[in-house]
């Protein structure tokens, strides 16, 4: 019961501001006169009533708009260049980047993976990653050093030695020769991989030799291989 008092209440005062807001608009004084009796009217409603309920205007909220770097948090370019160079002990990583804040740059370093995200660098957001690196690196000796035309990632090796890459290739000419499987599984992977990797030649001779291997011939069907 008292819910709906409540409501009824409500409503009259809304009604009763709304009334107020149409008065002060209105120019027209038949118009006004009317607008005068019902407020009076209403106003007596809600000063008879038991509980009067007060109706806070509402205050428009300003929402500002995400800034750039804010909209831009998870979209990274591609840095447009870098270079590496290493000794035995360690890889240095350039990237040729102007401008960076040392503040805004976050780094992942773990043993077989970096991951280097520079923020809000004149309103854009840049990355660089290896997910696999060619071997382990020692992280807790490696580390990050922003100046300013580049950023500079000393990675320190787990063991001495020279770097073919910086990223992780697996050799497809490599045959596995796992002890578990068939010993001429390894050096069939490797002729598949050979398959794919050469040309129409190799392809037809190799092919031939598939071919007579099924049919139980014992001619050496790789002789003209080179």
């Amino acid at each position: 019961m008292a819910d709906n008092e409540q409501r009824a209440q409500l409503q009259l005062q809304l009604d009763l501001d709304e009334l107020k807001h149409l008065q002060s608009i209105a120019k027209r004084p038949r118009v006004i006169s009317l607008l005068s009796s019902e407020i009076h009217n209403v106003h007596s409603k809600l000063s008879n009533s038991k509980l009067v309920v007060q109706v806070q205007p509402s205050i428009p909220v300003l929402v500002k708009p995400p800034s750039a770097a804010a909209s831009n948090a998870f979209n990274y370019n591609t840095l447009g260049s870098f270079s590496w160079d290493q000794d035995a002990e360690k890889i240095r990583i350039y990237l040729f980047l102007e401008g960076v804040d040392p503040e805004k740059v976050d780094s992942v370093i773990k043993p077989s993976s970096v991951d280097i995200k520079m923020h809000d660098v004149q309103g854009k957001n840049y990355r660089y990653a290896i997910p696999k690196l060619n071997k382990e690196i020692v992280p807790e000796k490696s580390k990050v050093v922003v100046k300013p035309t580049r950023v500079v990632l000393t990675l320190f090796k787990s063991s001495k030695g020279n770097w073919l890459d910086l990223q992780f290739k697996e050799d497809k000419l490599k045959p596995n020769l796992d002890k578990e499987k068939d010993p001429m599984a390894g050096i069939m992977d490797l002729m598949k991989n050979m398959y794919e990797e050469g040309d129409d030649d190799m392809k037809r001779t190799i092919a031939k030799a598939w071919t007579d291997a099924r049919a139980g011939k014992t001619t050496d069907s790789l002789k003209n291989f080179p």
